[in-house]
């Protein structure tokens, strides 16, 4: 029994380790704060760990993980209203490290995107992290935040508009596209 026990152990350590800074990315563009995302990962893998034979036995435990994560958060704002999730300030924000196959690192300001995908509403910043960032299908992200595709499609519209209309992100896409 013991054996089990590390086996699965070792399993779920394997895994979290693997997938940790993925999950720390999605979890910053969710809270917008260094020290939130790390509470929200944690919060989430401690749950998942509990229940690791359910998880690890799943067709996508990263999914599931995923998930699990989306709904802490969800949990965590739901009687806000209007939450601003990004720092007033972003001198106490520790940047993320870029790694050098994601895009949308190579930009010049992220702090520009951080602080744009604040002023979306909850549902609208998860839908467009959740398809634009992670690059999750219309499905998968239906899943994560447990809603339907077409819901998935119209808040990561919304939110795409929004993003649009604020003229310091349109004008640094602009500017990145010149080079």
């Amino acid at each position: 029994m013991g054996e089990r026990k590390d086996a699965r152990s070792e399993e779920f350590q394997s895994f979290m380790i693997g997938r940790w800074p993925r999950l720390m990315r999605t979890a910053f563009l969710l809270t917008g704060e260094q020290h939130a995302a790390e509470d929200l990962v944690q919060s989430t893998l401690e749950q998942v760990f509990v229940a690791w034979r359910k998880v690890g036995s799943a067709d996508d435990p990263e999914a599931y993980v995923r998930r699990v994560m989306i709904n802490a958060h969800a949990r965590r704002h739901r009687r806000k209203l209007k939450e601003f999730l990004a720092p007033k300030d972003d001198s106490g924000l520790v940047r993320e490290t870029p790694d050098t196959g994601d895009r949308i690192a190579q930009a010049d300001d992220r702090s520009a995107l951080i602080e744009a995908l604040a002023q979306l509403p909850p549902r609208q910043r998860e839908a467009v992290v959740l398809r634009y960032w992670e690059d999750l299908t219309e499905t998968q992200a239906a899943q994560a935040m447990g809603c339907s595709a077409g819901t998935v499609k119209s808040n990561a519209a919304k939110g795409i508009a929004k993003l649009r209309a604020i003229p310091g992100l349109a004008d640094m896409v602009t500017q990145g596209g010149r080079n």
